[in-house]
């Protein structure tokens, strides 16, 4: 059902690296370290965005208002994480 309604997802989920006889898969175990540095890069924003921003839930009924609010928040996070290479020399 899943691949019916997205065909060229991929699957995203870590996958176990010990089998049954205790020997540990190394292949499984890069592409599990590969999936992890992904998800964590994708999600260090959004721990942001509820940490810093303290985003808990919607705020206006709207969608279009919700989507412009999330916009610029998103382009605060983004200013946050890179304020010191943008802020002048010596300042």
């Amino acid at each position: 059902m899943i691949h019916e309604a997205a065909p060229h997802a991929q699957d995203m989920t870590n996958r176990r690296v010990k089998r049954s006889n205790g020997v540990v898969d190394q292949e499984e175990k890069r592409k599990n370290r590969n999936k992890s540095r992904v998800r964590a890069k994708v999600e260090w924003p959004f721990r942001i965005l509820k940490r810093i921003f303290r985003y808990t839930k919607v705020r206006y009924l709207g969608i279009k208002r919700n989507h412009e609010w999330l916009l610029a928040t998103f382009a605060m996070i983004h200013l946050y994480q890179h304020w010191k290479r943008l802020a002048p020399l010596g300042a």
